[in-house]
Order: C-alpha cells, then structure tokens, then sequence
C-alpha cells in the first residue's frame, strides 16, 4: 500500500512564504537517507510543518518572534485538542475595548488614512491579547492561543500582505468577524526541537542528516531604505501582538520604533557591497555553506535577491557535490503585485526560484 506524503501546511499571508515549493522540496528529499532535518530560516514555518507530518525529526529555527511563536505552536503542542477547543472558545467570547492595538491599527468608513483591520477586529484583539497574558498559560500553550490569533487576523486584514503599507479601500475580507480556531498541528512522532538563535550558532550544534536553508533575500530595488524591505519591518505587527508590549510607533503605518531605517537585521538581507565590490551577502552564504555540519544541504533561493544563480553554483560546487539543481518559474507571491516605485515591479510579474540540493 502507496502511503501518499501529507503537504498540507497553514501559515499567514508571507513574503517568502514557501507554500508553493513545498511539493518540490518534498520530492527532491523523500527519497534521501535522512530523519534529523533542520529547517534553518523557518519563517512561517511551513516547510517544517510539511518535515514533522511526513515522519522527520524536525529542528526549526528562526530569530523572529512569530516564526518561534508559530513553531512551538505546531512542533511541540502538548495538550489535548479539547483543551486546545475550550481554550480557544473561551477566548473568542472575550468581549472587545479600544486598546492599543484599536488606536493604531483599527479604522473604519470615516477613518483617516489607510488602516490594517477594521475597529471591530482591533477591539477584538485588544480584548483577546489581554486576556491571554491574564489566564497565565505555559509557554507552549499560549504559542497555539497566539498563533490562532494571529491566524485569524490575517483572515480579515485590509494588506497586500505586509504591514508597511495598506489598502487605500476595505478588502471584502476586512469585513468578516475574527475567530480563533485551532491550528493544524503537527504530527509528534518524533520530538521535534526548536530554536530561536543566529543561524551560524545552529548550523554546527549538532550533526544533521538535511539541511534546509531559505535565506530572507531583502530586495534588488536600491531606491527602497534597507529598513522598508526587512521581514522585521513586514510583519511589525505580529512582532507587536507576540510581545504584547504597546512600544512606540512611527510613520503612516505605525512600525515599530525598532524596525526604523538602518542597517539590516540579517546579514542575509544586507544589501551593501564590501570594499570588492561583492554584496556582503554573498559572504554571509559562503560562509553558512561551508560551516554547516550535514550530509545534505537543500538551498533556496529566489532572482529576487542579491546574489546571482551563478554566484550560488561557484559556492555549492566548491563545498561538495551538487547533486540536483532545479529551476521554477512561477508568477511572484503575495508581494509581486505591489510597488512602492514605478521601477520596481517587472512587466513579467514572474520571479524565478532555485532549489539546490548538495551532498557535502
């Protein structure tokens, strides 16, 4: 009897979201000798969710807040679905205020400026992100009470995705009622482990039989401020509801104060040169390449970024055995229709992703 591979995954509306190569990536490693997996950049978490369904020893890891929230969530739950249920019920009947989350982020018909959610979401979450902090839950469990509702915001936003800038007209969906609902959780055949660390303090902690590594790409567009093409600065808002912590905020879309301009927060996103004339970046994956402690390494990685498929070809084939080399070509995700300058956006609105898998 053919066991069919489960791919189904859930995740938020994401820049580098991986929904699409997932059947890809799935094909590629399924018929390799390997269980631990480290999914070095998780993101949303998609790819490790994919990993823990089918079997593998999952080790995720991200520096962002969400991505650990979302990875605890669906890795390491350690209730009872009913528990899970009666939580999440009592939650969705937390009657709503006009909080902080209200004050910055909630609008309706009459508002001013182009808001992310309307009034009755925000006061919805001011209501719901209190009380969670209130019923004193383990770490875990707020993690699945938290990633259900930033699940469920992301059902009624009013974005082409990210949170730098918003739609000028309610989508259809901004008018709907947020409900917590519980996340698709993972299968827990194995004890899956998950970090929240600089990725070059992961990649030689342990030997892992696969590697898999997306890397955030920043963005080619040198007109844009570092800042405004950072996943920190994307999905502020989630940074927000995770911590709870009502910071300071700036500009038309209320960032945070911490994802104002500067230097990027990952060396991945770094889009300035060194004295050679090379893109830091470029660097930064020599490196990650050549230290990872694994027998295989899957890497992706999008035309949309810095460094070329050339440049990536002359690493790999110095570090070991290139084993397969895909190229998809597919109409650009979630960001491909914006643009923040007329130059921007190409008259294709295609992009090109590369998945390399090499044996060190």
């Amino acid at each position: 009897m053919t066991i069919l591979p489960n791919l189904n995954t859930e995740g938020i509306k994401y820049v580098g979201s991986k929904l699409r190569l997932i059947p890809y990536i799935y094909d590629i490693i399924k018929e390799l000798p390997v269980v631990n997996v480290l999914d070095g950049f998780s993101g949303t978490t998609r790819v490790s969710q994919m990993l823990a369904n089918n079997g593998y020893k999952v080790f995720s890891n991200d520096i962002s807040e969400w991505s650990n929230v979302f990875a605890k969530a669906y890795l390491l739950h350690n209730n009872t679905l009913k528990y899970y249920n009666d939580l999440l019920d009592h939650l969705n009947q937390i009657k709503g205020y006009k909080g902080w989350f209200t004050e910055h982020y909630g609008g309706d018909e009459n508002s001013k400026g182009k808001k992310p959610f309307q009034i009755k979401n925000t006061m919805k979450l001011d209501g719901i992100r209190d009380e969670i902090d209130n019923l004193n839950l383990s770490d875990i469990d707020k993690s699945v009470a938290l990633t259900s509702l930033i699940l469920a915001m992301d059902c009624v936003d009013n974005t082409l995705g990210h949170y730098c800038s918003y739609l000028s007209g309610w989508s259809k969906r901004s008018y709907n009622n947020i409900e917590l609902k519980i996340p698709k959780l993972c299968s827990k055949s194995r004890k899956h482990i998950v970090y929240k660390e600089d990725i070059f303090n992961i990649i030689n902690k342990n030997y892992y039989d696969l590697v898999y590594f997306d890397p955030p790409y920043g963005s080619n567009n040198d007109k844009m401020p570092s800042s405004r093409v950072r996943y920190n600065s994307y999905y502020h808002i989630w940074t927000s509801i995770i911590l709870n912590d009502k910071p300071s905020v700036f500009g038309n879309a209320n960032r945070r104060m911490d994802t104002k301009d500067g230097l990027a927060d990952s060396v991945f996103e770094d889009y300035r040169k060194n004295n050679d004339g090379n893109f830091f970046v470029l660097d930064s994956i020599k490196s990650l390449i050549h230290n990872t402690n694994a027998h295989y390494i899957l890497l992706s990685y999008s035309s949309s970024g810095r460094v070329t498929k050339d440049d990536l070809l002359l690493i790999l084939n110095k570090e070991g055995k290139l084993l397969q080399n895909k190229e998809i070509d597919y109409r650009t995700n979630v960001m491909g229709g914006q643009r923040w300058t007329n130059e921007w956006i190409n008259s294709t609105n295609r992009t090109n992703e590369y998945l390399f898998l090499l044996e060190k």
